[in-house]
């Protein structure tokens, strides 16, 4: 039997799972993407170090706007593992797609709170920074939400598809829960101490 028709396997080669590439672009992205975030996130606690920021008092909408990503992220899963047991997974899939909408009209509204609370965009390295990578995370939920409706529309609604959305949205929670996190923790007293410049 010639190498010619032997298959695959008898080989030791794989035939690669539907989605697999993509499956490692999004891994890739996500990797760059956490990259990104942490060095805005250093630059964060430096600049917050200095003598002349502010604390600021974070809206009550952010909670909010936990609890819809938090949901969306729990309903993405559950859409993913429908989808892998060849159930229907539009209701949840749509419904995590509308979390993460929700997500971003609230984190809109927790930005409308803080300009009337006098937090402008510049002058105090805190608010700067809360716009900043607040904007930057709704920037990457907003591509997510492409994604979703590229999904949705699809006259092909693989498992595979479905599954990388779900890891997507929890990509987007933790992010989120980190930088909520350190906007709870680190107040310019904090990074200081931090930065060893107190």
């Amino acid at each position: 039997m010639s190498a010619g028709v032997l298959a695959p396997s008898v080989l030791g080669w794989q035939r690669a799972q539907p989605g697999a590439a993509h499956s490692v672009g999004l891994w890739v992205f996500m990797g760059v993407a956490t990259v990104l975030f942490s060095l805005f996130g250093v630059a964060y606690v430096m600049r917050l170090s200095a003598s002349d920021a502010v604390a600021i008092g974070l809206p009550w909408q952010l909670w909010l706007s936990t609890a819809w990503l938090l949901v969306g992220s729990a309903l993405m899963q559950q859409a993913a593992w429908r989808a892998q047991r060849g159930q229907v997974s539009r209701p949840a899939m749509l419904a995590g797609g509308g979390c993460a909408l929700a997500f971003v009209v609230t984190q809109a509204w927790a930005w409308q709170a803080l300009l009337g609370a006098k937090v402008s965009l510049i002058g105090n390295p805190a608010g700067s920074f809360f716009y900043l990578l607040t904007a930057l995370h709704a920037l990457h939920v907003a591509g997510g939400l492409v994604a979703w409706a590229w999904v949705q529309l699809s006259s092909e609604r693989a498992a595979w598809r479905v599954a990388l959305c779900a890891r997507y949205w929890h990509f987007l929670l933790l992010v989120w829960m980190a930088l909520f996190t350190a906007f709870s923790l680190i107040d310019p007293e904090a990074a200081a101490r931090i930065c060893g410049t107190r």
